[in-house]
């Protein structure tokens, strides 16, 4: 049977040179690696995780909790995720919520406080302060992405301001009768994401000295179809039509388009819709969209975590409170353009 030996033999390096090179630490040479690798490849050895997890306490595995797997925004970020883990020599394990409260409840005070796992990343999830508490007696680091979470690293765009900057884009084009279609009110387990974009869109509004219209706002569930609905009861009232939308994600804004052409409308000449993510599909639609980079979201929170786990003893705390802003831009495609003449 091929050992570490004579992997280090073969490669004319130390053993403890071939455990850093096949664990993916830094302190090794890309020529010592590569050769490492070349006589590893060679003689057909895997490298025992058994053994590393006896040697150091660790199983190299980190657990990412997200609500939905089948979502864009959580599969984009998850897949960001997984490609940083898997170069830097990590297993992952998918912890997806779902609706269910007694699955959560199995992960956050069973699975995730179990040894298999040695750091968790939360995408778009709120540990509640309890379910923390645990994770901490643990020692594991945490990081989340979504949302400011008392006492971790977190990472998250200023949804105020991505709603805000999307609303002014369509009044910067002339535009004073904007409707929004916005998520469904956020429960205790969650961000503030729907009722902050929200937010940010009516302050926009009464910033231009416009009019803020309750009938104007319809609640959606961040899906295509969820969308669709919405928007057809807005933009089908022939008395009280809007000239714009502002969706609060793109899949939101694809459902919106569909509708408008549905209806017989144009877009963007009778209707110009603006939606917020950057969807892969977005410049398939030809959607203006507030680009929020979320495969930089999930390499960045990746990167944090194991940036932690890595770190010397006592030279970087295990979990620290620390919000970082993740920047957004504007990207203008063909949705959106100055109303028609009269159509404001």
């Amino acid at each position: 049977m091929v050992g570490i030996e004579d992997v280090a033999r073969l490669a004319g390096v130390s053993t403890a040179t071939v455990s850093r090179a096949l664990s993916g630490k830094d302190h090794v040479s890309e020529r010592a690696r590569e050769k490492v690798k070349r006589a590893a490849a060679e003689l057909g050895y895997v490298a025992s995780s058994s053994a590393y997890t006896l040697a150091t306490g660790r199983h190299r595995n980190i657990g990412v909790v997200l609500p939905f797997v089948d979502r864009w925004f959580f599969s984009v970020a998850l897949e960001a995720v997984e490609t940083v883990l898997i170069e830097r020599g990590y297993d992952l394990t998918l912890y997806n919520l779902g609706d269910s409260e007694s699955q959560r409840s199995k992960i956050f005070n069973d699975f995730l406080l179990r040894k298999r796992v040695d750091g968790v990343l939360c995408i778009a999830v709120k540990p509640l302060e309890a379910e923390l508490e645990a994770l901490n007696r643990t020692g594991k680091p945490v990081v989340g992405i979504g949302g400011p979470i008392k006492g971790i690293r977190t990472l998250a765009i200023n949804d105020y301001n991505a709603a805000y900057l999307a609303t002014e884009h369509l009044i910067g084009l002339g535009h004073t009768r904007i409707a929004n279609i916005g998520g469904l009110p956020p429960t205790e387990m969650h961000f503030m994401q729907p009722s902050l974009r929200h937010e940010g869109y009516e302050q926009a509004l009464i910033d231009a000295g416009l009019q803020v219209r309750p009938t104007w706002f319809v609640p959606a569930d961040f899906t295509i179809s969820g969308a669709y609905h919405a928007a057809k009861q807005v933009l089908g009232d022939p008395r009280n039509s809007p000239t714009a939308i502002v969706c609060a994600s793109d899949e939101m804004g694809f459902g919106a388009i569909m509708a408008a052409k549905d209806l017989g409308l144009r877009v963007p000449e009778d209707v110009s819709v603006i939606g917020m993510d950057n969807h892969d599909m977005s410049e398939f639609f030809g959607l203006s969209t507030i680009n929020q980079d979320v495969r930089g979201q999930g390499r960045h929170a990746a990167e944090t975590l194991l940036s932690v786990l890595e770190a010397k003893d006592d030279e970087v705390p295990t979990n620290i409170e620390q919000s970082t802003e993740w920047n957004v831009e504007l990207l203008i495609r063909s949705s959106t353009a100055r109303p028609a003449a009269g159509g404001r």
